[in-house]
């Protein structure tokens, strides 16, 4: 199924099936998939197909849902302990976008309190559907947030991708972009290609320029001579979970980023729902880093550019410490200085 529409959902609920956009495609083609059952969910979020931590978490909630809709169980207990199993195979896709387990647990939890197997399948979907409608919201939000600390013309910089096509709609690090256009402002970006993936080239580039949002593409080793002569006013990415202490998950890159950031002088942002916060994880030093298989690195476009035998590291995350984050934006306002105190207590409003 090929979509035109300016906005391009990446998660479409549709009761017996999601239609998925595939992300693997883009961006020579806009295509979505027909997924049925919540193997294809898991294997659509482990292959990449859909990506983006929120888009993640919506994704495998309606895994959940597809799988409610299809059980044939109907004794209530029984159903429940099965859904429990589910979750914890959703849980397997990927290890480090916490999202991904804040929103199964949320759609589990739903149905707790049923008093029928047709109650908790009705909990459940609502739930999932909730948790899209949301994410537009949410990121709406941020990207207010996030131009309040931005002016007319800036040019800014970013890395991988945290724009609608990551989300239900706007995106996080690139929802700025989008309201700022909205409002008639002129922001200028340079996009990170983002090895070994090239989510920056492939899907940021796409989306803005298919939004008519000015972006100059360059490749991940000019950022730190970009950064120092295109007169960079920011550094906004997205991230994957933030630990307790501020210290942030993302695309591998990014604490790169920071740093030659930091050694000029650049504020650098990271723009995310408090959904990605994770009070449980004390530091970054415990987030868990996925590691992807060798071809992505050994490989482009399925031709080897490698040497056959060499030794790989694909790490598809990095942590970027505290220390280096100048605010973290959030649906709830601009969180700066003591991380510790500031998200805890950003969290405890959110569950009050």
């Amino acid at each position: 199924m090929t979509v035109t529409d300016k906005w391009v959902a990446s998660v479409r609920y549709r009761s017996n099936h999601l239609l998925l956009l595939d992300q693997q495609q883009l961006p020579h083609n806009t295509v979505y998939l027909n997924v049925t059952t919540i193997e294809h969910v898991w294997d659509a979020i482990s292959k990449l197909k859909v990506r983006g931590a929120p888009a993640i978490g919506i994704a495998a909630a309606y895994g959940l849902t597809l799988w409610s809709n299809a059980e044939k169980e109907t004794d209530l207990n029984t159903f429940l302990e099965k859904l429990k199993k589910q979750r914890d195979y959703l849980a397997s896709s990927r290890p480090t976008a916490v999202n991904l387990f804040w929103a199964i647990d949320r759609v589990t939890a739903a149905a707790q309190s049923a008093s029928s197997v047709a109650e908790a399948k009705l909990r459940i979907e609502q739930e999932a559907q909730n948790i899209q409608a949301e994410d537009e919201e949410i990121c709406r939000k941020i990207g207010e947030y996030a131009l309040s600390l931005l002016q007319d013309g800036d040019s800014v910089m970013t890395i991988c991708n945290a724009g609608a096509i990551a989300t239900s709609k706007y995106g996080t690090a690139l929802a700025p972009f989008h309201l700022a256009k909205e409002k008639g402002w002129n922001l200028s970006v340079y996009a990170n290609e983002t090895r070994p993936v090239l989510q920056g080239s492939r899907l940021t580039a796409w989306e803005l320029q298919s939004n008519d949002i000015d972006v100059t593409l360059i490749t991940d080793n000019m950022a730190a001579h970009t950064l120092k002569t295109k007169n960079i006013k920011a550094v906004i990415v997205g991230c994957d979970r933030v630990a307790a202490n501020g210290d942030t998950a993302n695309k591998i890159g990014t604490f790169g980023l920071a740093l030659q950031a930091k050694a000029l002088n650049i504020p650098f942002y990271v723009a995310c729902p408090l959904s990605t916060l994770d009070l449980n994880t004390k530091s970054g030093d415990d987030i868990p880093i996925e590691e992807r298989p060798e071809e992505e690195v050994t490989h482009i476009n399925g031709v080897r550019i490698a040497p056959k035998g060499i030794k790989v590291f694909n790490p598809a995350f990095d942590v970027t410490p505290a220390d280096y984050i100048s605010a973290i934006i959030t649906e709830k306002g601009v969180v700066e200085g003591n991380y510790i105190e500031s998200l805890s207590q950003l969290k405890e409003e959110e569950t009050n």
